[in-house]
């Protein structure tokens, strides 16, 4: 340790600050969810993984020889840090069979072009978008999804902030900050993913432009929250809790989709009035029902939520739709109904609270300089070189902020 701490100690000194610096940065960043995000991308961009032992050696072999892809990883992480948070949106499309133009140059410029005019910023001002392909993996069946991804970067308006001239006094220098905005495209789900800063109103306005530009001939997507389903909860015929201001004359399970660890599906629905769909496998399968059956899951659910008449409106029901691990369908209706049935999804348990907001400088404790030192000498990588290709190594323009969503905070 005390040679690698001297190897730093030769370098210039601001070749110093740097190195640690950048390792700070890595430190930051060696976190479960980067690991998760190192895994979707890195398996999309060919990139082996095989034989790095643990997130903090996959960081430093990303720095080292991947730099682009380190920053897309960066990326990645945040959104998920802020998945379901103030910052972040899901929207769900109809999955009405029209394709998504996600490839078409026209669409991509189009868009980017919307999001200067979104951030009501002058038309003049730098922007590049980097797109780039994720491969998620479902936790029960193992099955992948690709995901297509965009990460805009904004010249945005410049700063003027105190520092540390070449004279050592105090100089007011003016820095250019960049705006970022967020997408991710699941279009076998139908679903668009949107971090950005600006509130709701503004990630409304994203998610406007993506259906006019990738999505014009279907219809406009709803906001629906993404947060984990409990769908084990299902498993025992369970009740639904309701009030009299409710307005709800009946709530039931109309199907179940199982997934069995042999690699089996099966889906079951409610056909008759005469009985439930509980009662329907009970008769069915009686003890060898998936639902009680060893190696069964459930992934997936319908519910019919039937309500009364009332304020001179006819009754309906709201059909909603729940997938592991985490979505949500909700009738295309009003923001009310939507809000009314996110309460109901929480007050009968089969959604998990938000999460808690993720402390990156919690998850930064340990010294970056020792921690990456160690690794470093593990791999035999202590070439005062090596510590200079960190920090020379081609990053983004904006590496003063870092592509890793943190302007959007």
């Amino acid at each position: 340790m005390n040679e690698i701490t001297d190897l730093i100690a030769e370098l210039p000194e601001l070749r110093q600050d740097q190195v640690k610096a950048e390792l700070g940065h890595l430190a930051s960043l060696a976190t479960p969810q980067t690991m998760t995000a190192a895994e979707q991308i890195c398996s999309a961009q060919r990139i082996d993984l095989e034989g790095l032992q643990g997130i903090q050696d996959v960081l430093l072999m990303l720095a080292l020889d991947h730099p682009q892809t380190l920053e897309r990883v960066a990326v990645q992480a945040s959104l998920m840090q802020r998945t379901g948070g103030k910052n972040w949106s899901t929207f769900q499309f109809e999955d009405d069979g029209k394709p998504w133009a996600l490839d078409d140059d026209t669409a991509r410029a189009g868009f980017v072009a919307d999001a200067i005019a979104i951030l009501e910023l002058p038309e003049r001002r730098k922007r590049e978008a980097d797109w780039y392909s994720s491969i998620r993996v479902h936790p029960v069946t193992g099955e992948e999804t690709e995901i297509l991804q965009a990460t805009i970067y904004v010249e945005a308006s410049a700063e003027s902030e105190l520092t540390f001239g070449p004279s050592d006094g105090l100089e007011r220098q003016v820095v250019q900050r960049v705006l970022e905005v967020g997408i991710a495209c699941n279009a076998k789900e139908r679903i668009v993913e949107i971090c950005a800063r600006g509130g709701k109103k503004m990630r409304d306005e994203y998610a406007a432009s993506f259906s006019k530009h990738f999505a014009p001939k279907s219809q406009p997507p709803i906001e629906t929250p993404c947060r984990d389903v409990l769908l084990a909860n299902l498993l025992s015929n369970p009740s639904f809790p309701i009030e009299p201001a409710d307005g709800i004359a009946k709530v039931e399970v109309s199907s179940l989709d199982f997934y069995s660890a042999g690699g089996g599906f099966a889906r079951y629905e409610r056909r008759g009035d005469d009985e439930t769909i509980y009662q329907f496998l009970e008769r069915q399968f009686g003890a060898r029902s998936p639902i009680h059956a060893a190696g069964w899951t459930i992934i997936g659910a319908t519910i019919r939520i039937a309500q009364d008449a009332q304020d001179g409106k006819r009754a309906k029901t709201l059909t909603v739709t729940l997938r592991s691990p985490n979505t949500t369908t909700i009738p295309n209706k009003t923001e009310a109904e939507r809000q009314f049935v996110i309460t109901l999804l929480e007050r009968w348990k089969l959604l998990a609270p938000p999460p808690e907001p993720f402390d990156v400088t919690e998850a930064a404790q340990l010294n970056a300089v020792d921690l990456f030192a160690t690794l470093l000498v593990q791999r035999g990588r202590v070439a005062a070189s090596q510590y200079s290709a960190l920090c020379q190594a081609p990053h983004h323009n904006n590496c003063a902020t870092r592509p890793s969503l943190h302007c959007c905070a």
